[in-house]
């Protein structure tokens, strides 16, 4: 990725966020404009265009964001009724920000078909 998404200037702090989670690899932001009572963001530090990019030395990488996702879960207080973990991948599939980002939703009944 040649220009720096909205997450990669959030993560070198040009841009505010508050982040509830980080590590070398990846941090865990609210999303501003939430679509459940607990809405997370779980981001690479990589700035991968999404998940359609990764290849197979990103497998380590995606392993490690979801894990990161059932700890900041159970952080939240979402065990064990359940959240839903969502990956949009391109325009087509409902992604707005070109930088790979799981959606962690809770803290409601999650509904299906989703969208």
């Amino acid at each position: 990725m040649s220009e720096k998404t909205l997450f990669t200037r959030i993560f070198e702090g040009e841009i505010p966020g508050e982040f509830v989670y980080r590590d070398e690899l990846c941090g865990v932001l609210r999303d501003i404009d939430p679509k459940a009572p607990t809405h997370l963001l779980v981001i690479p530090t990589k700035a991968l265009g999404g998940v359609q990019d990764a290849t197979e030395e990103d497998q380590a990488l995606l392993g490690h964001l979801l894990l990161v996702a059932r700890k900041v879960a159970a952080d939240a207080g979402l065990l064990p009724d359940g959240y839903r973990l969502v990956i949009n991948a391109g325009e087509g599939g409902g992604q707005t920000v070109p930088h790979l980002h799981v959606h962690l939703l809770g803290g409601r009944q999650m509904t299906w078909p989703p969208g």
